[in-house]
């Protein structure tokens, strides 16, 4: 049979702001088929909610870590989460 679903919630930092993180990470979710959500922070990160095929997402986690052309990623922290309550799709929030 196919994979879990899993979900986490995540937030990377660094120089992450101003170098299109955002339309990145629905790009790259939307290649990897992810619903979720990705928003900037107000100190500077970037949160996003990931829900997917548990190999989808660690796949995404791993992607985190180089984004975008200019970004340059210090961390990347996530927790675990109920994957029941995300609809479908990938949007950029707030």
């Amino acid at each position: 049979m196919g994979e879990g679903r899993k979900a986490i919630s995540v937030r990377i930092g660094g120089r992450v702001q101003g170098v299109s993180f955002r339309a990145w990470t629905r790009n790259e979710a939307e290649r990897l088929g992810l619903a979720g959500w990705v928003r900037n922070e107000d100190d500077g990160s970037v949160a996003a909610l990931i829900v997917g095929a548990e190999g989808a997402v660690s796949t995404m986690m791993n992607r985190f870590w180089r984004g975008p052309r200019g970004a340059s990623v210090s961390s990347v922290t996530f927790q675990d989460i109920d994957p029941g309550r995300e609809r479908d799709g990938f949007r950029i929030i707030g």
